[in-house]
């Protein structure tokens, strides 16, 4: 996984405190590289149930194939994205708690 579960964990806490954080946020997602961005939209959708964490390969190559619009734009106008994303990250098994109170 190129991205890594610090960055993943930066998106999700300022998702929380959006009313506050998304010009941050905006400007954090729209430094991600290809790869990065990519993964993030991948691992979005496994926490929404579009794919199975085994089918991570298969998200990938289709965030890469169908991306349109900006990172920032597709995940900010997607309701409960960080719930997602948390959800997403749990079935990987990655570890965001950890990452996530060292941010705090």
């Amino acid at each position: 996984m190129e991205i890594s579960v610090r960055k993943v964990a930066q998106v999700i806490l300022m998702g929380h405190e959006l009313d506050r954080a998304e010009g941050e946020l905006r400007a954090f997602l729209d430094r991600l590289n290809e790869d990065e961005a990519t993964e993030l939209v991948a691992l979005f959708w496994i926490g929404r149930g579009s794919f199975e964490a085994d089918d991570w390969d298969e998200a990938v190559a289709t965030a890469r194939a169908e991306a349109t619009v900006p990172t920032a734009d597709y995940l900010l106008g997607s309701p409960h994205f960080s719930d997602h994303l948390e959800a997403g990250a749990e079935a990987m098994g990655l570890d965001i708690a950890d990452a996530e109170d060292d941010l705090m």
